[in-house]
């Protein structure tokens, strides 16, 4: 699915979230608190948004970008101009990284796609050193009746439709609500961090109560 998507994939994340996930990506970098010339690994990375987002904020910075879909990351290869950084295929469940090899890692929009939550939650925690800490960023739905439910129509009918125009793939972009159907509460996901090991777990709402930023620290 993510194959078939990676060539639009930028332009639908600008378009469904009206540009905000940069900004959401620039917090998550600032959250993972890297100290100059710091070691990050963004899990999941797609094309490569949140490592390029951290090499603007330090260029010293030390990025990996990890993702089990090739295509996904050729798109990202060189599409900032004077940034660069190595991508590596990989599985998030269990990550091709020693023990304690980077300063914080991040994901972006991952952790509703795999099978085990807390699993991919310990393999970060395993190749962050200690005192580093794990960033997620997730959609969450929100609580609130009336703009709940005008949110959903807009992710459940908008979103599809306008994915099916642009990308040819309808399909990914009803599967790609639907996944946040099942997705666990912020509060619950942040007891989930907590089980994986990582303390000080906290989280923050962004966009009206779509989208959760948690992070914690080993």
């Amino acid at each position: 699915m993510f194959t078939d998507i990676a060539p639009r994939y930028d332009l639908m994340n600008r378009l469904m979230t009206l540009g905000r996930d940069q900004v959401w990506r620039r917090t998550v970098v600032q959250l993972c608190n890297l100290p100059r010339g710091g070691r990050l690994l963004d899990v999941a990375t797609g094309t490569g948004d949140i490592g390029y987002e951290a090499l603007k904020q330090d260029a010293t910075t030390r990025v990996v970008g990890m993702d089990l879909t090739r295509e996904m990351m050729v798109r990202g290869q060189g599409k900032v101009a004077g940034l660069s950084f190595p991508f590596a295929e990989g599985d998030a469940l269990a990550l091709p990284f020693g023990d304690d090899a980077f300063d914080a890692a991040t994901s972006g929009f991952m952790m509703r796609n795999v099978t085990d939550i807390r699993r991919a939650f310990q393999e970060q925690a395993r190749v962050v050193r200690p005192g580093g800490r794990v960033v997620c960023l997730e959609i969450t739905l929100p609580n609130t009746p009336v703009f709940g439910a005008l949110f959903r129509f807009y992710f459940f009918k908008i979103v599809p439709f306008v994915g099916g125009i642009i990308t040819g793939q309808r399909s990914a972009y009803t599967y790609l609500p639907h996944s946040a159907l099942k997705f666990p509460r912020p509060a619950e996901l942040a007891s989930i961090m907590t089980s994986a090991g990582l303390r000080d777990v906290r989280y923050r709402l962004a966009m009206l109560g779509t989208v959760a930023v948690h992070w914690g620290t080993k």
